[in-house]
C-alpha cells in the first residue's frame, strides 16, 4: 500500500500539483499557526515538514517511491540515516519539542548534503497597509518579541556539567512504547518525551540559571523598521535574515513580514493599474463635464470630457500614466482607468411640451411601426432584479424553449 501519509496532511491527493500544495498548505498554516493556535504546535510542524517533503522533487520521489522508510533510510538516492541521526532529526536532538522535524530534511542531516547548524522555524508577521503606503511608500516600526540565548548562562540553563541527559528517553527526546497486538505482532509508537519535553536533557531546579530558570533564552522586544516601497503589492513579503527566535546550536530563523492591502473607498488595484467608477447625470454624459479626482498622492487631478462626446453607460475611459508605481522602478507608472455609469433623470421629470422639444434635440425617433387592428394593449409595471421570476415572484419554466431568456447579459464599452 502507497505511504500518503504526507499527502494526507496537507489534504492534497497523490500525484496532486505544486499549487495544489502550496494552496494548502497555506490555508492550514494560517489555521494551525502557533501565533492563532497555541495548542497545535505539533499539527502545525506536521504540515510544515509535509510541505518541505512534497515541494522537494528529489525528497518526492523518494517519498513517493519508499515512503517515510525510504526518507530515514535513503532509498536509493544516495543518502541515508544512521538510528542517531534518524532520532537527532526527527525530535529535535536538543533544539527544543520536535524542533528538528524541519531542519533535518532541509538544514544537514542527510548525509552527501550541506552540514552545518540546523535552521530555527521563521516567524510570521502581517503588516495592514494602506494603498496610500504602497503608493508613496512609508518606514513602518515593528515591536517584536522573540527569544535570545541568555547571556547570563551562555545558553547552558545552568553551570557547568548541570545538564543531564534525561534519564526517561535516554537523552533522545523521544519516548518509545512497544504495544503487543498479536502473536508475533508488535506496534511501535513514538512521542515526544514527557520528562523533558523533547529536549533530551534534564537541570535540576537548584542549578537552574536564574536569569532563564533553566530555558537557555530569554525575551527581549526589539524595534523593526520594515521599508515599505513605492509599488510594493498585496501579499509581497519582506524579510529580515536571522531575526527570529535564537537557540543554541541552531541558526535563527527570519522574520518575514507579510503586507496586506486595505480596501480603499475610491480605487481599486490591478497590478500596475488603479481603477475607478464615477456616476454622472445624463446631461453630464450628453453635454461634456469636469470632475476632480483625489490621488493617493494628495494631488488634484482635474479630469474633463468635452460637449457633445457622448458617454454611454459602463464605459471605460484611461488616464496614461497616473496609476501605481513600478515596483523598483517607481518613476514609471500604471494607468488610471475610470468606469462610467449614467445617472437618469427622475420619472415624469419635465412636462409633455419639454420632453417633445427634447426630443427633436436628439434627433427625433424613427417611424413606428403599423399596429395591426386586432392588437391587444396592456401596461408594463416596474421590475426591479434579475432571473426569470416575475414581479411576484412567479417562475417560468420555458428557458429550454427560449434559451435567450435564461441570462441577463450587461455589455461594458471598454
Amino acid at each position: 500500500m502507497a505511504d500518503n501519509q504526507l499527502y494526507e496532511a496537507l489534504g492534497v491527493a497523490r500525484g496532486a500539483t505544486d499549487s495544489e500544495i502550496r494552496r494548502n498548505y497555506r490555508k492550514l498554516a494560517k489555521e494551525y499557526h502557533p501565533d492563532k493556535n497555541p495548542a497545535a504546535g505539533d499539527k502545525f510542524k506536521e504540515i510544515s515538514f509535509a510541505y518541505e517533503v512534497l515541494t522537494d522533487p528529489q525528497k518526492r520521489e523518494v517519498y513517493d517511491r519508499f515512503g517515510l522508510k525510504g526518507l530515514q533510510e535513503g532509498g536509493d538516492s544516495g543518502f541515508s540515516f544512521g538510528p542517531e541521526d534518524l532520532f537527532g532529526n526527527f525530535f529535535g536532538g536538543g533544539g527544543g519539542p520536535f524542533g528538528g522535524l524541519f531542519g533535518g530534511f532541509g538544514g544537514g542531516g542527510m548525509r552527501g548534503q550541506r552540514r552545518g547548524p540546523r535552521k530555527g522555524e521563521n516567524t510570521i508577521h502581517r503588516l495592514k497597509v494602506t494603498l496610500e503606503d504602497l503608493y508613496n511608500g512609508k518606514i513602518s516600526k515593528l515591536q517584536l518579541s522573540r527569544n535570545t540565548i541568555c547571556t547570563a548562562c551562555g545558553g547552558k540553563g545552568g553551570p557547568a556539567g548541570a545538564l543531564q541527559p534525561c534519564r526517561t528517553c535516554n537523552g533522545r527526546g523521544i519516548k518509545v512504547t512497544i504495544t503487543q497486538l498479536g502473536p508475533g505482532m508488535v506496534q511501535q509508537m513514538q512521542s515526544r518525551c514527557p520528562d523533558c519535553y523533547g529536549e533530551g536533557e534534564m537541570i535540576n531546579e537548584t542549578d537552574r540559571c536564574q536569569s532563564c530558570m533553566g530555558r537557555k533564552v530569554t525575551q527581549q522586544t526589539k524595534i523593526l523598521e520594515v521599508h515599505v516601497e513605492k509599488g510594493m503589492r498585496d501579499e509581497q513579503r519582506i524579510t529580515f535574515r536571522g531575526e527570529g527566535d535564537q537557540m543554541p546550536g541552531v541558526e535563527p530563523g527570519d522574520v518575514i513580514i507579510v503586507l496586506q492591502e486595505k480596501p480603499h473607498e475610491t480605487f481599486q488595484r490591478n497590478g500596475s493599474d488603479l481603477l475607478m467608477k464615477y456616476t454622472v447625470s445624463l446631461t453630464e454624459a450628453l453635454c461634456g463635464f469636469s470632475m476632480v479626482v483625489k490621488h493617493l498622492d494628495g494631488r488634484n487631478l482635474c479630469i474633463k470630457h468635452p460637449p457633445g462626446s457622448v458617454l454611454e453607460p459602463g464605459c471605460v475611459r484611461g488616464v496614461l500614466g497616473e496609476g501605481m508605481p513600478m515596483s523598483k522602478n517607481p518613476y514609471q507608472k500604471g494607468d488610471l482607468y475610470i468606469r462610467f455609469e449614467i445617472g437618469f433623470p427622475d420619472n415624469y421629470f419635465t412636462n409633455e411640451g419639454k420632453l417633445k422639444e427634447l426630443e427633436k434635440l436628439l434627433g427625433g425617433r424613427p417611424a413606428a411601426a403599423p399596429i395591426p387592428a386586432e392588437a391587444e394593449e396592456v401596461n408594463m409595471t416596474e421590475f426591479e432584479g434579475h432571473g426569470t421570476g416575475g414581479p411576484r415572484g412567479h417562475a417560468h419554466d420555458e428557458d429550454d424553449d427560449h434559451p435567450h431568456m435564461g441570462q441577463h447579459v450587461q455589455c461594458a464599452h471598454q
